[in-house]
């Protein structure tokens, strides 16, 4: 890692999950060796609404942290999460972004149906809030992209999180006002096609994220991962793109402000 501060943003993690192990189950010390490292925003997403209440709690407590409301594809048994029910806890001055919401036909190939009715409450509560959408696909690009068009109407913006799809994909959520967020995952070995895709990405529409505790990148890969590990993704996307880190930094911190405008205030 380079001597000189930056400043990151993690667009994309899970604080209320975090291991602690490393810092002795202190919270404060994990916040204080993040901020340490540059990261001056994150983005504590929500994945169920029983645990939305923790992931709030930390949005309250900290300055630098964001919340988000939502339920991931992948969490069947969580309450189901009716549009009004997340606009009315989205209306929260600390909750920014509706999600995670989306489809993942490649772990639950054979559960769409209530995949894809609870995605279109979740695009129905961002395009009545105006918040950004926060989005998982994998393995499900048609059916995402069809949803975003049919029930988002032209006036749902929003992220593909972790991003690990194909070109064609990303250019056509960005035609549809999306940025494509990019984790740890650009840093292993095997991910040379996502590479490829990340240096077609327009600066502009691209965010970092961690997705922590998972998915740690080089060289703590295999790890339990953490927010202050952005500064690794930063430094591979930066890399692909042939910049300067903290260029890289500072674009994607700006984009990240423009599509979170709610973090900004």
């Amino acid at each position: 890692m380079s001597d000189a501060v930056l400043d990151l943003v993690d667009s994309h993690c899970h604080l209320d999950r975090l291991n602690l192990d490393a810092y002795q189950g202190d919270f404060q010390a994990m916040l204080d060796a993040t901020r340490a490292e540059g990261v001056s925003r994150m983005l504590c997403i929500g994945v169920d609404l029983e645990t939305f209440p923790n992931v709030l709690a930390l949005a309250e407590a900290h300055d630098d942290v964001h919340a988000s409301v939502g339920v991931h594809p992948l969490y069947k048994d969580s309450r189901e999460p009716d549009a009004a029910t997340l606009m009315a806890l989205a209306d929260h001055p600390r909750v920014v972004a509706i999600g995670e919401t989306g489809l993942d036909y490649f772990y639950a190939k054979q559960e769409r149906d209530w995949q894809r009715r609870r995605f279109i409450e979740h695009i129905h509560a961002a395009r009545d809030t105006g918040l950004p959408l926060v989005v998982h696909t994998r393995g499900a690009k048609d059916d995402t992209l069809a949803l975003l068009r049919e029930h988002g109407q032209g006036r749902v913006r929003g992220v593909l999180h972790c991003f690990t799809e194909d070109l064609d994909m990303a250019e056509q959520a960005m035609a549809l006002g999306f940025y494509i967020s990019i984790s740890g995952i650009v840093t292993f070995r095997n991910a040379e096609a996502l590479r490829e895709t990340v240096k077609q990405v327009p600066m502009e529409r691209l965010l970092i994220e961690t997705d922590a505790p998972w998915l740690a990148p080089i060289p703590h890969r295999g790890k339990p991962n953490e927010p202050r590990f952005v500064a690794h993704v930063a430094e591979c996307v930066a890399d692909l793109k042939g910049v300067p880190v903290a260029q890289l930094a500072r674009v994607t911190r700006d984009n990240f402000y423009t599509l979170f405008s709610k973090a900004a205030v």
